[in-house]
């Protein structure tokens, strides 16, 4: 594995950026009424009267679909489309490039330390210039409960550069960055955990199979899946009370600390422990066939980029 990645030129900034912007669109495309039912889970009430429990995920998106037709499985998918195109691009290239700084200056090696700093590194980055605001715009417009079937039902947000545009006038710029402390450690764990893991079984299936130069895309997929699988389950605490954050408007004169403790606070005392794991079985059947794509892809791309550039570096950022 060592001689092979050793041979290889540099993969240039252009080609990381592209296949990852790539990969996210495939992956948004594929996944977004998951990720629709998730949020509709995390901001549901159900289950706080005594002796009930809270909706289902299949539950959930039945009742989407029976009141607002199945095209509302799609609900703020304008939103993610435009931001998780540069967010995969950004993901990708940051990671490859704070893998690059940590690796070792002699060999060219990264340890499995610092992968996981890269990893953290690049969920940073991605939440603070891209995920924050979209995750705000798509939890808004994934949260109205309206029929599309009914034109005379008029909802608040009528796109996603519509809902931009009234957040911004009615609580300031602000309010699209509301959530980004909770956002950013979310992803920095998903992307600490997902790119260790992804790395290291990447390595081991290497290992069992010598003679390939490069893994076949459904092995990338299968790596994919289970690496994918790893965040949600470490953070779903952190995405649900994010996501009641960045629906609800800001109370004023309350700090965001306080926002986060109110919101948890409320949630233990009238749900229980289990709220904060809401819509953690959408969250897990969305993000880790959403990873499996976006590595399978994301390889497939970066290959075909390489081979018709010659993957030369110096050449890409000559163009």
């Amino acid at each position: 594995m060592a001689g092979r990645s050793g041979d290889k030129k540099p993969v240039g900034f252009a080609t990381q950026l592209t296949a990852g912007g790539i990969a996210g669109a495939m992956e948004a495309l594929c996944c977004q009424p998951l990720d629709t039912i998730k949020v509709r889970m995390q901001l549901s009430k159900s289950g706080r009267a005594p002796g009930t429990k809270p909706r289902g995920f299949l539950a959930t998106g039945a009742m989407i679909v029976r009141r607002e037709t199945p095209l509302a499985l799609y609900k703020g998918l304008g939103a993610v489309l435009s931001g998780i195109v540069p967010k995969m691009a950004i993901r990708f290239a940051s990671f490859e490039k704070y893998k690059a700084w940590l690796a070792d200056k002699s060999t060219g090696q990264t340890s499995v330390g610092n992968i996981f700093i890269a990893g953290l590194g690049a969920g940073v980055t991605e939440a603070v210039l891209v995920v924050t605001p979209m995750e705000v715009v798509k939890i808004r417009l994934q949260a109205q409960q309206h029929s599309l079937a009914d034109p005379l039902e008029a909802p608040r947000y009528r796109n996603a550069g519509h809902a931009v545009y009234a957040i911004v006038r009615e609580e300031g710029v602000g309010a699209l960055y509301r959530g980004v402390t909770l956002t950013a450690l979310r992803q920095a764990t998903n992307q600490g955990a997902n790119f260790t893991a992804y790395q290291e079984l990447k390595k081991l299936a290497h290992r069992w199979q010598p003679d390939r130069v490069d893994l076949p895309s459904w092995q990338h997929m299968a790596i994919g899946l289970v690496s994918g699988a790893m965040g949600p389950f470490s953070n779903a605490p952190i995405d649900t009370i994010k996501t009641r954050l960045q629906k609800a408007e800001a109370t004023p004169g309350q700090s965001a600390f306080q926002r986060i403790a109110a919101i948890a606070g409320d949630m233990w005392r009238q749900e229980g422990f289990r709220s904060f794991y809401k819509g953690i079985t959408p969250r897990v059947l969305r993000v880790a066939p959403g990873q499996a794509i976006v590595f399978a892809v994301y390889e497939r791309v970066r290959r075909v980029m390489e081979t018709l550039q010659g993957s030369s570096e110096d050449r890409i950022h000559s163009e």
